[in-house]
């Protein structure tokens, strides 16, 4: 074991895929993404140890660490499980702060890096190391080191390092670290809200400095995937402008070659992929479908910019002049994207938004079909009549999506309209983020050729809104389509009153 041990000194990458099998039931897959990402954070902990000795004769401060993947690159595992445990291997005494956008899942990093120190396979090359007694809890524990442990002779012991866990906004009061791990300190549904996005941001610049042992040799290393142009990682390299080594490896660079950081690392990709084993291709097919055009920009381009025109290929757009039999379709929706002023006559202004009423179908194909859009610039009266009839015309079967604006009023409206249609199954929905955001899972199917139209009058004035959102007059014919799109396709059922 004491090759093993050296080996495992001079490299954390050889640490890791020795000690994967106690972490993952998966077998371990290489790709050269894992040893970049093992080399640059075994060169970081070494300077942090180095620096540490130098104290008071420092003259620059170690740089702060932003890696930006896509999910499923085992991101969590090298930085959150892996490294804290291989630095205990070399430095007993280091202190770790690990935290997420969420409690559970910091818990659960921390806990699987407790087991791995327990394990077989670590203790067999690491019998000195162990978690105190008194002081073990997956959010708060610390390592105990035993010095000269021969057999018949206990050795004497020393307290350690330590690891504290937690999630962004929790509290850090009493705890330091000589290493801030931050994996994901937003989720996406968190990163189309501007309060949340200000509220993270302003946190991680005002509470994480202060929780670093040694303000000029105690970074922080933070890794996660693009969401929002102003999420941490763009907060953060627009407030410490090259004061940041930022490491960006998009999941491909056919579309996104400019966003790679170091920019030679795309020497380093196959067929322009990051991962050609775990993310082909075909598996990129699959996450942009998933995951839509912003959202793949994001979390795979790691370029979170929203589509700027041209957003729908309305050209995808199928006529079709007959409707499905029964037996193919899976369900259908009337989806109501909901306005409240009656347009005024004579005027040549634009004039107020469209209520809308978008009639689809998810048929067993895969396809949508899109039969009937109702649309009109109605009175608040005029409109639930309108609704009323809808519902009476489609029938029973038909199931309703209301959109209900923020605040009491649009809460007010939803549940007025509720209870016109009682009798029929009713959705609220409160859909969150911008128009953009939400319409683009379903511009992803529109732009795959997968949505079509039963041909009618409608057509026309439904293709023009699409060839121009989001910089169009109008927006209502694609929310209402994008509303009806996501109640057709959620995995759980909204709300039914």
């Amino acid at each position: 074991m004491l090759a093993i041990r050296e080996l495992h000194n001079r490299s954390f990458y050889e640490f890791l895929k020795f000690m994967w099998p106690a972490v993952s039931a998966e077998e371990y897959q290489s790709n050269w993404h894992i040893k970049l990402l093992c080399e640059e954070l075994q060169k970081l902990a070494e300077e942090v140890a180095v620096q540490k000795s130098r104290i008071g004769n420092t003259k620059e401060a170690i740089q702060d660490m932003i890696i930006n993947v896509p999910p499923g690159t085992s991101k969590t595992t090298i930085v959150m499980i892996m490294f804290p445990a291989w630095c205990w291997t070399r430095w007993y005494w280091m202190k770790f702060i690990g935290l997420s956008y969420s409690a559970t899942l910091s818990l659960e990093s921390a806990e699987t890096c407790r087991d791995l120190i327990r394990s077989e396979r670590y203790q067999s090359v690491y019998p000195d190391l162990s978690i105190k007694t008194d002081k073990d809890q997956k959010s708060n524990y610390k390592i105990l080191k035993n010095f000269d442990k021969q057999e018949g002779r206990r050795g004497s012991t020393k307290i350690g390092g330590s690891r504290f866990s937690t999630s962004v906004g929790g509290s850090l009061t009493g705890f330091h670290a000589h290493i801030i791990l931050v994996d994901d300190p937003i989720n996406p549904q968190q990163a189309v809200s501007p309060t949340q996005l200000e509220t993270t941001n302003r946190w991680m610049e005002n509470t994480l400095p202060t929780r670093k042992i040694h303000k000029i040799c105690s970074p922080m290393v933070m890794i996660m995937q693009r969401l929002h142009q102003n999420d941490p990682t763009g907060n953060q390299l627009e407030k410490k402008k090259g004061k940041v080594k930022h490491i960006c490896l998009p999941g491909e660079i056919r579309n996104y070659k400019t966003e790679v950081s170091p920019p030679e690392l795309s020497d380093m990709y196959v067929d322009d992929l990051l991962d050609p084993n775990r993310m082909g291709w075909g598996v990129l097919e699959g996450l942009e479908a998933d995951l839509g055009q912003y959202g793949f920009a994001g979390q795979i381009g790691q370029k979170p910019t929203p589509p700027s025109g041209g957003m729908f290929k309305v050209g995808k757009f199928h006529i079709v002049d007959t409707l499905p039999q029964k037996h193919e379709v899976e369900g259908i929706v009337r989806y109501w994207d909901k306005a409240g002023t009656e347009a005024k006559p004579g005027s040549s202004t634009k004039g107020p938004a469209y209520t809308v009423g978008v009639k689809m179908m998810k048929l067993k194909s895969d396809k949508w079909l899109i039969t009937n859009v109702v649309r009109g610039q109605w009175s608040s009266e005029t409109r639930e009549d309108k609704i009323k009839q809808c519902a009476e015309t489609d029938g029973r079967d038909v199931e309703v999506g209301v959109e209900q604006e923020p605040g009491s009023g649009g809460k007010e409206s939803a549940e007025g309209t509720v209870k016109n249609l009682a009798g029929y199954i009713t959705h609220v929905d409160r859909p969150t983020g911008d128009k953009v955001y939400r319409a683009d899972p379903y511009s992803v199917q529109v732009n795959h050729g997968n949505v079509m139209l039963l041909q009618a009058d409608w057509n026309k004035a439904f293709i023009e809104e699409h060839r121009f959102f989001p910089f169009g007059n109008y927006k209502d014919q694609v929310d209402a389509s994008a509303g009806a799109f996501s109640l057709l396709n959620r995995k759980k059922t909204a709300r039914v009153w």
